[in-house]
């Protein structure tokens, strides 16, 4: 299995940006960073590099529960969601899978968690 999810959206980049704002919003997620790839590449050493966004989602009942699970899991969270334009100028959405991403924690107490999350998060990408 994958460590993330990935798929091609239709449509301009920034307005895919929007829609898996508002699609992580209906599975309670808020985006707590938004961190431009291309702007920072472009400023910190003067590269062109193509759109690039990672958005860190927080769902924060979710977070709690992992937190109190496992103290040190904040290394772990946000999960990070990436929308990125490729090279013919398609627009691909990738989005961590908890349940790969929890594996090296060896804590039972979050893979329940984790796939409760990772439903969440397929929720997003199938509404995409």
């Amino acid at each position: 299995m994958s460590y993330y999810y990935a798929k091609i959206v239709s449509g301009d980049f920034e307005a895919v940006v929007e829609k898996v704002h508002a699609e992580l919003q209906k599975e309670g997620f808020g985006v707590l960073a938004d961190i431009d790839i291309q702007a920072a590449l472009k400023k910190k050493l003067g590269v062109d590099f193509r759109k690039y966004r990672i958005l860190g989602a927080c769902n924060p009942p979710f977070a709690l529960k992992a937190l109190e699970a496992e103290d040190k899991i904040g290394i772990m969270l946000p999960c990070n969601v990436v929308v990125q334009e490729r090279e013919n100028g398609e627009v691909e959405v990738a989005i961590v899978n908890p349940m790969e991403a929890m594996k090296p924690v060896e804590n039972d107490n979050l893979v329940e968690l984790a796939g409760e999350i990772s439903r969440k998060l397929q929720n997003v990408m199938s509404a995409l």
